[in-house]
C-alpha cells in the first residue's frame, strides 16, 4: 500500500512539473504559451494568430497577398520546449508538457495567463476574457457578449460587434481590446473613446448622439446664451433644427452661441433649414 501511494504521489508531482515547466518563458507580446502554430493558410510558423495577422497585413506585404488566419482551421502546433510538430492538443505528445494552462479545443487556443479568466462563449463561437459569470450573451444584439451591468440598460443593435471600430477600423468581434458600449448602442474600443474625449469629441461617430451625460455642459451653454445678446440682424431669425440626441425636428429662435433642443434641452443639434448657415455646437 505504501509503495502504491508513493507511485501516486510521484505521478501527481510529475503532472504538476509538466504544468509549470516553461510557464511564463515562452510566447509573444499577445499571449504567454508554450507552443507555436503553423498557419493553415500560408503554412508558416507564428507565435499566435495575432502575430500572423500583423505580419501578413503590414504595409510591406503586397495588397493582394494580405490575409488573416482562419483561426478555427488550425491543425498543427509546435511545442516550444521540444519543438515537435503535432496535432492541436493540450499536452505535448512528445515531452508531455502543458502547452497552455487554458486550452480551448474548439478555438484551438492556448494561454498560460489564466488571470484573464478566459471562457468559451458557445453562441459567439470564440473565447472571451473576464469570467463567464461577469458577462451575458445578448440574443437581441446577436453575436454580442456584454458586461452584466448592461443587461437591462443597453440599446440592442443587431450584430453591434460585427463591424470595424469607427475610429481605428479594427474588427470588434474578436478584438482583444476592451470595448465600450455607449447609451446609443453602437460599439467602439474603450481606448478609442478615451482618445476622442481627449480631443474634445463627445458624440458617437456613427449616429452623432452624445456619448456621455452632457447636462453640465448644457447648463454652462444656457448661461453663455443668456449672457450673449444677439446682433440686431439675428434677433428674430427662426430656424429648424434636428436634435442628434432625441431626434426631434423643431423650429426655434436662432442663437449665435448654440441652438438648444426644446424637447430634451440638448445643444447637440444641427440646423436643417432657415436662417444663416452656421455650425451648431457639438
Amino acid at each position: 500500500m505504501e509503495g502504491y501511494c508513493g507511485q501516486v504521489y510521484d505521478s501527481m508531482t510529475n503532472h504538476d512539473n509538466l504544468l509549470d515547466r516553461g510557464r511564463g518563458i515562452f510566447g509573444c507580446s499577445h499571449y504567454r504559451r508554450r507552443c507555436k502554430i503553423r498557419s493553415p493558410c500560408c503554412n508558416e510558423v507564428f507565435d499566435c494568430r495575432h502575430c500572423h495577422n500583423e505580419i501578413k497585413n503590414s504595409l510591406a506585404v503586397d495588397r493582394k497577398e494580405r490575409h488573416e488566419i482562419p483561426r478555427h482551421e488550425l491543425q498543427k502546433v509546435i511545442c516550444s520546449l521540444c519543438e515537435i510538430e503535432q496535432d492541436v492538443q493540450h499536452y505535448c505528445e512528445s515531452c508531455g508538457v502543458c502547452m497552455g494552462e487554458y486550452f480551448c479545443e474548439k478555438c484551438k487556443f492556448f494561454d498560460d495567463d489564466v488571470s484573464k479568466r478566459q471562457f468559451h462563449c458557445e453562441p459567439c463561437g470564440i473565447c472571451r476574457t473576464g469570467g463567464r459569470e461577469e458577462f451575458f450573451h445578448c440574443t437581441g444584439c446577436v453575436g454580442c457578449c456584454y458586461s452584466n451591468s448592461l443587461r437591462d440598460s443597453h440599446r440592442c443593435i443587431e450584430k453591434a460587434l460585427q463591424h470595424n471600430c469607427p475610429i481605428c477600423f479594427e474588427y470588434l468581434f474578436d478584438s482583444v481590446k476592451h470595448i465600450s458600449v455607449p447609451k446609443c448602442g453602437h460599439t467602439l474600443h474603450l481606448e478609442c473613446l478615451k482618445e476622442m474625449q481627449d480631443h474634445l469629441s463627445f458624440v458617437c461617430p456613427i449616429c452623432s448622439r452624445s456619448l456621455c451625460d452632457m447636462s453640465g455642459v448644457w447648463q454652462m451653454l444656457d448661461q453663455e446664451v443668456a449672457d450673449t445678446p444677439m446682433p440686431l440682424m439675428y434677433q428674430n431669425r427662426m430656424i429648424w433644427i434636428l436634435c442628434n440626441d432625441c431626434g426631434a425636428n423643431t423650429e426655434i429662435r436662432f442663437h449665435i452661441v448654440g441652438n438648444k433642443c426644446p424637447n430634451c434641452g440638448s445643444y447637440n443639434t444641427r440646423q436643417t433649414r432657415g436662417g444663416p448657415s452656421c455650425a451648431s455646437v457639438r
